[in-house]
């Protein structure tokens, strides 16, 4: 008895992990602006509506925004500059940019369909140049739909997990590799948005070089105690840089 038991487990957990990869092999589908295959389980109108909703809890957790309307509209012309030279402006997103009212926290970041965010903090280190890298890297990562494809692949790897616990006892070892794998991807998602960025700076005549500085900028906020690259969710500074040097040889010899 206690034999079949286990055999209806495994059986049980062979059909979870089974389902999961059936599901996501149907919700592959090519990135018409990037070119890459990714697991996607949403829509564009979808991805729109969840960064919309999402935008005024977001805007309050940074202190709301920044209430000189004059920085906001240079941050919008800069925004709509990138947008209307690049592929950006052929996409069904809504770009809206955001700057939050924040003078302590070094960051900027995107939500899913267009909603985009720097704080005063960053934005107060910046030149326009600067400023256009950093959008631009945002940009890339609306375009490149990469919150839409790590909620499909959170999904799929907690139901892998599911399906190793119910067939073995092995769901947090299969979860630890779902994390190991969602963050290494993720840090490519930060490589691709920076190769976006960079293309569209040049698009837009901005010197792309100045992505560099960002990148210097970021690392001595980071300071000397910054988390090692295999444990952050963004690749290392001095990587990336590397990486943007690249994209701008390919990007300015085109």
């Amino acid at each position: 008895m206690r034999r079949g038991n286990w055999k209806i487990r495994i059986f049980i957990g062979l059909a979870i992990v089974a389902f999961a990869f059936v599901q996501r092999c149907s919700n592959k589908e090519e990135n018409p602006y990037t070119g890459r295959v990714q697991n996607i389980n949403m829509t564009s109108e979808q991805e729109i509506a969840i960064g919309l909703q999402s935008t005024p809890q977001i805007a309050q957790q940074y202190g709301g925004l920044y209430p000189d309307e004059r920085l906001q509209a240079f941050v919008d012309a800069v925004g709509n500059k990138l947008v209307q030279n690049s592929i950006a402006r052929e996409t069904p997103y809504q770009y809206d940019f955001h700057l939050l009212a924040d003078d302590r926290t070094i960051n900027a970041f995107a939500l899913p369909g267009g909603q985009i965010f720097i704080t005063y903090a960053l934005f107060s280190k910046l030149n326009e140049a600067q400023l256009a890298g950093v959008l631009g890297h945002e940009i890339g990562h609306v375009i490149g739909r990469h919150s839409a494809e790590r909620i499909a692949e959170g999904n799929f790897w907690k139901t892998i997990s599911m399906g190793a616990q119910v067939g073995a006892d092995a769901g947090n070892i299969v979860g630890n590799i779902g994390q190991n794998t969602l963050l290494k991807n993720g840090r490519q998602d930060e490589l691709e948005s920076d190769d976006l960025g960079v293309l569209f700076m040049v698009r837009s005549h901005y010197p792309p070089n100045e992505m560099i500085r960002v990148m210097e900028i970021l690392k001595e906020a980071g300071g000397p105690n910054r988390v090692p690259e295999f444990q952050s969710t963004h690749p290392d500074p001095d990587n990336r840089i590397e990486k943007i040097k690249k994209a701008i040889q390919k990007y300015e010899g085109g």
